[in-house]
C-alpha cells in the first residue's frame, strides 16, 4: 500500500490537475501510440503555438481530475496510453493541428474531448476540425460582400452614363 506521503502528493497532483482544466475552452484526450518522439516534439510545438498543452499524464490521474470538476463523460475513454491537449483561448487551432496530424499518422486517434463545457465525441471533434477558422470564415464574408458592392457600384455608374447621354 502507498505510502501517506505519497498518497497526498498524488492528491495534490489531482487538485492541481482540476484547477486546470476547470478554466480550459478544449480538453481533448488522444492515443498516441506509433508516434516517434519526433513527431510528437513538432506536435507539440504546433499545438504550443495555438497557445495550447499536450501532456501524458496517468489515466486514473485525469479521470480523478475530472470527477473532482463534476465531468465524469470521459472516464469510457481513458484506457490505453492517453494524451491530454487543453487550451483556455481557443479550441478549433489545436483541434485542427490533432486532426490534421491523425491524417498522417494511423495509429494516432481522437478518443473524445470536452469543447466549451460539452462532452464530445471523436466524431463531432472531426467534424469541427474539419471547419474553416474563423479568418478564413470572415475573409470569404469580406470578399462576397465586396463583390456585391462592387457590382452595385458598377450598376450606379451605368445608370448614371445612360441618364447623361440621354
Amino acid at each position: 500500500m502507498a505510502s501517506e506521503k505519497t498518497i497526498k502528493q498524488k492528491e495534490e497532483i489531482v487538485k492541481k490537475l482540476a484547477d486546470d482544466l476547470k478554466d480550459n475552452s478544449l480538453i481533448l484526450l488522444v492515443d498516441y501510440r506509433g508516434i516517434t518522439v519526433e513527431d510528437v516534439t513538432k506536435l507539440r510545438n504546433e499545438i504550443r503555438q495555438g497557445n495550447a498543452q499536450y501532456r501524458v499524464i496517468k489515466n486514473n490521474i485525469i479521470k480523478r481530475a475530472l470527477e473532482l470538476n463534476g465531468e465524469t463523460g470521459l472516464n469510457d475513454l481513458l484506457e490505453g496510453p492517453t494524451a491530454l491537449i487543453t487550451s483556455k483561448d481557443d479550441y478549433l487551432e489545436p483541434a485542427k493541428a490533432i486532426y490534421n496530424f491523425t491524417k498522417n499518422n494511423e495509429f494516432y486517434k481522437i478518443k473524445g474531448g470536452i469543447i466549451d463545457g460539452k462532452v464530445m465525441t471523436a466524431e463531432e471533434i472531426i467534424t469541427l476540425a474539419k471547419l474553416p477558422s474563423r479568418q478564413e470564415l470572415l475573409a470569404k464574408l469580406a470578399g462576397s460582400l465586396l463583390g456585391n458592392i462592387t457590382k452595385l457600384a458598377i450598376a450606379l455608374d451605368q445608370v448614371k452614363a445612360q441618364k447623361e447621354n440621354a
